[in-house]
């Protein structure tokens, strides 16, 4: 018989934040009741402006 292997872990932090973005950018889409093309682009702009407020 096989021997079971068990992985332990933990989840980093790194996993979360594309779900997260993912969720923050639909959210800001929905709020702005954007249509596709100025959605499509603000899938490409969100992230920037995200990243200078953080600095």
């Amino acid at each position: 018989m096989a021997d079971k292997q068990i992985i332990k872990g933990k989840m980093e932090i790194a996993g979360i934040m594309g779900p997260l973005w993912f969720t923050g950018w639909l959210f800001t889409v929905g709020y702005l009741g954007l249509p596709l093309v100025k959605a499509l682009f603000a899938a490409l702009v969100w992230p920037y402006f995200l990243g200078t407020s953080f600095r």
